[in-house]
This record gives C-alpha cells, sequence and structure tokens, in this order.
C-alpha cells in the first residue's frame, strides 16, 4: 500500500509486553517500536508514550486517560486514527471502554488497540506485527466507523466482542463465539462479518467504582453489602448460565436497588442479549427483584458498561441504558 503522508496517526504506546525487552533491561518507546516495523507505515505516524502501570495493575483513571485522549486526538487535534499499543491482560477493558466513551471520534476516525503475547526480544515476538498489521488497519478507510477495535495475529476484533481467551499463544485474543470483525489480508481490510450495534451515547462523567462480583453456592449475601459499604455505586454479579444468581442474593438485590444502586447480572458464559426477564422457565429471576440485565455482556465488559451507564444517574438510568446497548 503506498504511503501516504496525509494520513495523520496517533501512537499511544503504554509499554507493557510488547515493548518489553528483557535481554537489554529496557521498555522500547513508541519511536522504537515504529522501528521494529517490517515495512514502513503507510501513513504519518506521531508516537506518543504514556506512562502506565503493567496492563495487569492498570487503574481505572490510566483507562479514563487513554479514552480520552483518544477522542480529543480526533475530534480536536487533526488525527485520522489512533492505534494503541497495551498490555493483553486488560486490553478488552481499555478497548471497551474506549468504544463507548468514543461516541461521534468513531465516525471520524478509526481506533486501534494491540498488544502482544511475547516480549520484544523474543525470536518469535508477535509485537512488531501486531502493530504492523493495527496501522495499516487504521490507514484503511473501511475501518471508520467500525468503533474501536482489538488488532492480533492478522485479525480485528470489536472492542463488544473481544476477549483473552489464550494468554499463552498469538491466537488468544477472539470474538468468539462471533468470527472476527475484520481480517487485514495483503495490506487491506476484508471485513468478515456485521459489526455489533454501536452503544448508545454517555450522558456524563462515567463512575469508577464499580465492584465485580463472581457468585458461588452458598455465598453469603453480605459480600454485596460489603462492596456497597467499601463504596461502591452499582455492582455487577457474575452468575452462571443464562443469567442466574443463588437465591439467597435475591433480598439484597431488591434491597440495593432501593437504595438507587443497580445491581447487573452477567453470565460466566457465553449467552445471547435476551434481557433476563425474558428468558423461559426459571433463568433470569433475579430481574423479578430488580437486576439488570447484561444483555450478552461478559461480566468485565458489563462493569465498563454500569461506569459509563451510572455516569447518567441510578437504577433508572442504568437500566434505560442498558436496555439500549
Amino acid at each position: 500500500m503506498p504511503t501516504d503522508p496525509h494520513r495523520r496517526v496517533l501512537l499511544l504506546a503504554t509499554g507493557d509486553t510488547i515493548a518489553h525487552d528483557l535481554t537489554h533491561h529496557r521498555v522500547a518507546t513508541g519511536t522504537d517500536l515504529l522501528a521494529t516495523l517490517p515495512t514502513p507505515p503507510a501513513c504519518t505516524v506521531t508516537a506518543h508514550d504514556v506512562p502506565a502501570p503493567p496492563s495487569w495493575d492498570t487503574t481505572t483513571a490510566t483507562m479514563l486517560a487513554l479514552a480520552r485522549r483518544t477522542r480529543t486526538a480526533i475530534l480536536n487535534d487533526g488525527f485520522h486514527a489512533v492505534v494503541i499499543t497495551h498490555g493483553i491482560d486488560t486490553i478488552e477493558e481499555t478497548a471497551y471502554l474506549i468504544d463507548l466513551l468514543a461516541a461521534d471520534a468513531t465516525t471520524h476516525g478509526t481506533i486501534v488497540l494491540t498488544g502482544a503475547t511475547t516480549t520484544l526480544d523474543t525470536p518469535s515476538t508477535d509485537g512488531p506485527a501486531n502493530l504492523h498489521t493495527a496501522l495499516t488497519a487504521a490507514t484503511d478507510p473501511t475501518t471508520r466507523g467500525l468503533g474501536a477495535l482489538v488488532c492480533a495475529n492478522g485479525d480485528l476484533h470489536a472492542a463488544r466482542r473481544a476477549h483473552l481467551a489464550d494468554a499463552t499463544t498469538h491466537a488468544g485474543l477472539t470474538s468468539a463465539p462471533h468470527p472476527p470483525l475484520a481480517r487485514v489480508i495483503n495490506g487491506r481490510v476484508e471485513q468478515l462479518t456485521t459489526p455489533p450495534p454501536r452503544p448508545p451515547a454517555p450522558t456524563g462523567d462515567p463512575e469508577p467504582d464499580v465492584a465485580l462480583i463472581k457468585t458461588y453456592p452458598d455465598m453469603p449475601a453480605a459480600l454485596l453489602t460489603c462492596v456497597v459499604d467499601a463504596g461502591a455505586r452499582g455492582v455487577v454479579l457474575e452468575g452462571t448460565g443464562a443469567g442466574n444468581v443463588p437465591v439467597e442474593l435475591f433480598a439484597t438485590i431488591d434491597e440495593l436497588t432501593s437504595w438507587d444502586i443497580p445491581v447487573v447480572v452477567a453470565s460466566r458464559c457465553h449467552t445471547t442479549d435476551t434481557p433476563l426477564a425474558d428468558l423461559p422457565g426459571a433463568s433470569g429471576l433475579a430481574a423479578t427483584v430488580g437486576a439488570i440485565s447484561a444483555h450478552g455482556l461478559s461480566p468485565v465488559k458489563a462493569r465498563i458498561a454500569l461506569m459509563v451507564a451510572l455516569g447518567g444517574g441510578g437504577v433508572t438510568a442504568a437500566r434505560d441504558w442498558f436496555d439500549r446497548l
């Protein structure tokens, strides 16, 4: 693909595995990473290094800063695309938060996150190839409007669907049970399936204090009130099956809902986006005591979504926001 110097891409480099050179005890800068590419990118890239903790220890503040910088770069600074290098541990959460907060920026530019499963000094490292593919996707006009994308092993995953299924292989990031949204083949982006619907626009600043609790047999309901006493403004429960949680939690869910603290129920397995209240039989009973359906989002994505939904208010605003996902 010929270089287009007028196509401006901002590279936000956050360090982590893609930049770690263990042999020389250093962390490569964004400029260093560009020098490792197999061929020059087909655009003009401005590299900016973002001080960040390892992705396994990332903070909500770091994720929000990346989201805001991405939006500003496209809407105010004249960049056509933003590529972010990120650790794979939490890349799906950061990508989804950026996707939710980007709003109209996704119609004006392309957003791609990428990382690596092996360090920069590993002979078979996947970092340079992933970064080159991400920059290629960023210069392809077909990616505009698709929302934030996660790039790995030649595939492009919609932020809503991307998740890390295997931390040991180059193909560990997946959209399963969906196919990848697109794939970069011979320097071109080939879209493979329909993207998920765009999320509702955020209506205020996200609420960072949202708890995520995995349910298990005989778990005490007091765990829910404990996180609220510690300051949580919302709770996501990771249930089972289509969206089930222990009956012992129902009274507490009802109580928290009456306190205007939303409780969202997701599942530890893949589910459809059918609301809890519409599930057949005894499934989704938590909806009868006020629980909000995650509409098929994974638990970690549901937590990110609830953070954004709470920017518009409490239980009523959160329920309405999730119903429009």
